[in-house]
């Protein structure tokens, strides 16, 4: 058995190095950067890219990067541009949904009886949403009078998402049950999601994670397969 690495008294063979990166957790990481070395292996910078790199590395440089991580950085983002900017727009259609934005404004409460005489009050605005909130909501949205957002519509709970999905701005919603707790819900505003630049490098870097992702799993079933 080869020994490969000499750690105080301890000799580690390379027999040994991938049970104890997986004992450690850090195998994960490490194919990761393997398949994408192995990814970009065909990637060019031009000379303009690189100095362009070089310059923003010495203007922004506070942690000690160095240039070839720089100009991997930049490989990284040219691989994932060739690979999915045409898939980018497919793939906002699906992701939309979830990406659309809302304010809406909540009180939850316990208590069935206070849930009723809540909702009804607001609804004859014998007080306005704001003012109740404060004084009955038993979350953290009673700080800010109910208002929440703006969110996307992929964070409230599930239900409550749904329901909001389905409601115009304006529109107040009788108590509903979410597991322990009855809320009043009013929907403020709707936000539809722009497939603008800063949402196109998004989806293109959540495309790249799953490939990515993909790719590490199917190095542990080899693994597991060869052991």
């Amino acid at each position: 058995m080869t020994i490969v690495l000499q750690v105080g008294d301890r000799s580690i063979t390379a027999e040994e190095i991938i049970p104890l990166l997986a004992s450690y957790r850090l195998l994960p990481q490490l194919l990761r950067e393997l398949i994408i070395d192995s990814a970009i292996a065909s990637i060019e910078c031009t000379p303009e890219e690189i100095t362009r790199v070089s310059q923003q590395l010495q203007q922004q440089n506070s942690q000690g990067m160095a240039p070839e991580q720089a100009i991997r950085g930049l490989k990284i983002e040219k691989f994932k541009a060739a690979t999915w900017s045409n898939k980018v727009e497919p793939y906002f259609l699906k992701r939309k949904g979830q990406l659309d934005k809302i304010i809406y404004s909540l009180i939850r409460t316990q208590d069935l009886g206070i849930a009723q005489e809540l909702y009804f009050r607001i609804q004859e605005k014998e007080q306005s949403f704001a003012e109740l909130a404060r004084e009955y909501s038993q979350g953290p949205e009673a700080q800010t009078g109910g208002l929440i957002g703006p969110v996307e519509l992929s964070v409230p709970h599930p239900t409550l998402a749904q329901i909001l999905s389905k409601s115009q701005p304006g529109q107040l919603l009788p108590p509903t049950r979410l597991g322990e707790w009855l809320v009043i819900v009013r929907m403020e505003k709707f936000i539809p999601v722009q497939l603008d630049d800063a949402t196109r490098q998004r989806l293109i870097d959540e495309l790249f994670s799953t490939w990515l992702q993909e790719q590490v799993n199917n190095c542990y079933q080899s693994l597991a397969i060869s052991h």
